[in-house]
């Protein structure tokens, strides 16, 4: 069991507790496909189109493109958080301009391109077109980018080449090289018609019970299937409660978390079945665990008036 923080004890009394990190937590070999969702994947890759990903946050898109860079063997994932203030070099490059500067501050003479071409950073799109064999490319909450960047990732994906001035220098990919590229997004809404209708489109759902039991009997280890099958079902008793208002219901990955945290503190996940027998103790180890369910102040509290 986890000792928990005291604040009352003296600094050097308490032990540090030992972090035990979940190791299947994000391994590749142990995600849950959907069968729709693999075939979506075969759809995209027959046709070397773009895969679009949406659903709600924590619902593993973004760990699938690890799993298919796994299942084919395609090296490292190549991942790119897309940000508000991304335009199109940042999929291929960046030029650090800084260092650049200092370096020139402190160097003689004219600088070849082998000297320049230290101050560029390729990112996850450049990446993998510069290493000119096939790798999986993650472009990350595309909805967050400008409008017109999903169509500069398209345009880009149909060329498979881009220029880097710095260095006066093309890159350019075969189409036997072409990067397997994965988008997510938590809405579809703020994406042009354009890019919609050029990429494999799927919509990832909240898992039902039954895939929910395979996905902690793989990553929370040591659980029976009757603790797993207690935890989804309180698990799935606050995401369907309707009279707790919650602002952001939890998704698969904080059931993951939770379970696992509730092994980690010693509580039996099928005390959940009969809450109501739960002793002051027991009430108190389950309302720590619910930091993890609950991403905001009001959620917190809403979850903690359930136990009382």
């Amino acid at each position: 069991m986890i000792p928990f923080f005291n604040d009352q004890q003296a600094p050097g009394a308490q032990t540090l507790p030992p972090f035990a990190p979940n190791a299947a937590l994000n391994d590749p070999a142990l995600y849950e496909t959907p069968p729709a969702l693999a075939d979506a994947v075969s759809v995209a890759l027959t046709l070397g189109m773009p895969l679009l990903l949406t659903g709600e946050p924590g619902t593993g898109k973004t760990e699938l493109a690890a799993h298919v860079a796994w299942r084919y063997q395609l090296g490292k994932l190549l991942r790119l958080n897309v940000q508000t203030t991304s335009v199109a070099n940042d999929l291929f490059y960046r030029y650090d301009a800084l260092a650049h500067f200092q370096y020139s501050q402190n160097s003689k003479g004219e600088q070849d391109k082998e000297e320049l071409a230290r101050f560029i950073r390729y990112q996850a799109l450049g990446e993998a077109i510069v290493a000119k064999e096939r790798r999986v490319v993650l472009l990350d909450e595309i909805d967050k980018a400008p409008r017109d960047l999903p169509n500069d990732v398209l345009a880009a994906l149909e060329n498979l080449s881009f220029f880097v001035p710095e260095l006066d220098t093309w890159h350019h990919a075969e189409p036997a090289t072409r990067p397997v590229i994965i988008l997510t997004s938590n809405s579809e809404k703020n994406l042009p018609d354009a890019f919609l209708r050029r990429v494999v489109y799927f919509h990832l759902s909240f898992p039902e019970p039954d895939a929910l039991l395979r996905i902690l009997s793989r990553k929370v280890a040591g659980l029976t299937p009757e603790q797993a099958e207690a935890a989804i079902s309180h698990f799935m008793d606050i995401r369907e409660d309707g009279g707790l208002r919650l602002q952001k219901k939890p998704a698969t990955a904080e059931l993951v978390q939770w379970a696992y945290l509730l092994t980690q503190m010693g509580f039996d996940p099928k005390l959940l079945d009969e809450p109501h027998r739960l002793n002051q103790a027991q009430r108190k180890l389950l309302a720590n665990s619910y930091t993890v369910l609950a991403k905001t102040r009001e959620d917190l509290h809403a979850l903690s008036s359930r136990i009382r």
